[in-house]
């Protein structure tokens, strides 16, 4: 179980009210990181999801100490993380909020198994929303180990 994810953004601040809006939850800042935002839904699994100022790094610290977090002028339009999220409203309020934004949305199929609603924030960083009939269906593919195996018929078996 994923529990909490960071992602960096242009706004955090912005990214966090909208995202608290979708996920009906609450933003609050987030010192570690100055300038950063954590939303929380709290709920029983403790989700968060931490947004940080575009350039944020974290790198480990020195020996025995934690990570630290460095800022950095080298970024990229797009990004290769994402995480599929179920939320509590309808696909209409996910428009709705796309188009106020000016962010793009797109319900998509995923090979038959499931759908989902790709949701760009910052119209750079795409978020996969479950609504709460897509959760189901994406529950019902996710937790039975004979749809996984499509994924893992053609990789080699793990050797020590």
């Amino acid at each position: 179980m994923i529990h909490h994810i960071s992602i960096a953004v242009q706004n955090p601040h912005h990214v966090a009210q909208v995202l608290s809006e979708i996920l009906k939850a609450q933003a609050v800042p987030f010192f570690p990181n100055p300038g950063s935002y954590m939303v929380l839904p709290f709920d029983e699994y403790g989700t968060g999801i931490e947004l940080y100022p575009l350039g944020s790094q974290i790198e480990p610290g020195d020996g025995d100490e934690e990570c630290v977090f460095v800022r950095t002028a080298i970024t990229s339009k797009f990004t290769d993380i994402h995480a599929a999220i179920s939320v509590p409203i309808s696909q209409a309020e996910i428009e709705q909020i796309g188009v106020r934004e000016g962010w793009r949305v797109v319900r998509c199929n995923r090979d038959s198994f499931f759908e989902v609603i790709e949701f760009w924030i910052e119209n750079r960083l795409m978020i996969e929303l479950l609504i709460p009939e897509m959760a189901l269906q994406y529950l019902k593919f996710a937790t039975r180990s004979e749809n996984l195996k499509y994924f893992v018929a053609e990789l080699p078996v793990a050797t020590s």
